[in-house]
């Protein structure tokens, strides 16, 4: 099962913070083993049913990088750290292997309208060994690359579990399944202090992210360096993702207490 946007109880336990959208892939393909680090936030709830939350990548052997409101999420819904899992399989469903882990609350998630600190880890109970993590980038790259006009065309990989669209017209109703890695292509549009806003608009060739994709990689490029992770858009996914950047000091912060970062 998928948890909806989860804007009202958000907006309930983290007050007067800006509430991103849980965010699929829209315009996309599936991923099939093109991007094994990329993997679903499966969260059991105290009715003991497993819901895909989000999506989300591996950066180390035991972390599982993903978007804070996603793990303020479920704990807003019951689940205790230790409920979460995470599957790397292309496809989520009731034969997916599930790998458990302990998701972490950043503490500074919410408190800061201009820097919502949107990052945080499920440490994995076991490391894993057959897949490679995804890099990370060094302090500072994505506000190099805008200096040195790098960034005018630059095109960014987007993976996701989250909701499908394939379909230029209408609202909700073109929205589909959900379950399955996707992957999409983008362009740059602009660089904020923590913020990096992509295209995701088909009338241009690039497709995006919407719900269930949340937490989510944006790569650079073809590379397997993750720059940013998805956390909200538009409401119909089909004009603008608003990602949070990982080569910021706030997010190399939080992120440095685990693992060794770049």
């Amino acid at each position: 099962m998928y948890r909806k946007p989860l804007i009202l109880v958000m907006i309930v336990v983290i007050l007067l913070a800006v509430v991103p959208l849980a965010h699929a892939i829209t315009f996309g393909q599936p991923d099939g083993d093109g991007h094994p680090n990329v993997g679903a936030m499966i969260v059991e709830e105290p009715d003991g049913v497993k819901y895909l939350y989000c999506s989300g990548t591996l950066i180390a052997p035991d972390v599982f990088l993903t978007a804070a409101h996603c793990t303020a999420a479920a704990a807003a819904y019951g689940a205790g750290p230790h409920d979460a899992y995470v599957t790397f399989d292309p496809v989520w469903d009731e034969n997916a292997t599930l790998l458990r882990g302990t998701y972490d609350l950043n503490p500074n998630y919410g408190h800061d309208m201009h820097d919502l600190h949107d990052v945080a880890v499920i440490i994995l109970d076991e490391p894993i060994s057959d897949i490679e993590p995804a890099a990370l980038p060094p302090a500072g790259l994505l506000a190099d690359m805008k200096k040195d006009k790098e960034l005018k065309g630059q095109q960014f990989v987007t993976v996701g579990y989250g909701t499908l669209r394939d379909d230029k017209t209408g609202g909700p109703h073109a929205l589909g399944d959900y379950g399955e890695r996707y992957f999409a292509e983008q362009t740059f549009l602009a660089l904020k202090p923590y913020w990096l806003q992509i295209s995701m608009n088909p009338s241009t060739g690039s497709g995006g992210t919407c719900y269930g994709d949340s937490g989510g990689p944006h790569f650079l490029g073809e590379s397997n360096m993750v720059v940013s992770l998805t956390v909200t858009g538009d409401a119909w996914c089909r004009a603008t993702d608003v990602t949070y950047r990982l080569d910021t000091d706030s997010a190399r912060s939080y992120l440095s207490q685990f693992m060794t970062l770049p």
